[in-house]
């Protein structure tokens, strides 16, 4: 078994931003759309490992973001949960698979802050950071 490469501060630096960035197109998306585009995101996002190096785990796992992906339907809280469950599989694979992109070996780290950052968004609620700025310029 490989070690898995160092993934630092620097490291996480480009993760996070894409997670803002993501978070700014999401926020363009008027809801219910938002929610229900997310949800089926989410969904696809656990396809990203298939043949990851984790054997049959990889099929479990798919299911049970499915699930939680479906849930998120109605609840921008399973969308969350689905964010950590994918945050816990990148884990898996940064140390145990395959990375998820070929050419990067700390591809899978850097998956699971931006994953992390994404949960909190939809624990939130997923504001419109449009919305929140608009308000806080009112106010």
């Amino acid at each position: 078994m490989e070690t898995a490469p160092p993934f630092g501060l620097v490291d996480a630096l480009p993760p996070v931003a894409m997670a803002f960035v993501f978070i700014a197109l999401m926020s363009l998306l008027r809801e219910p759309t938002r929610q229900s585009f997310n949800a089926i995101f989410v969904a696809g996002a656990g396809s990203a490992y298939l043949n990851g190096g984790l054997g049959a785990w990889e099929f479990v796992y798919i299911g049970a973001a499915s699930y939680a992906a479906w849930r998120g339907l109605a609840d921008y809280r399973w969308i969350g949960i689905a964010w950590l469950m994918h945050t816990g599989w990148d884990v898996a694979h940064h140390f145990y698979g395959r990375p998820i992109w070929f050419f990067q070996p700390t591809s899978s780290a850097g998956c699971a802050v931006t994953d992390v950052v994404l949960a909190l968004w939809f624990f939130a609620g997923a504001p419109s950071v449009y919305d929140l700025m608009r308000r806080r310029a009112v106010a």
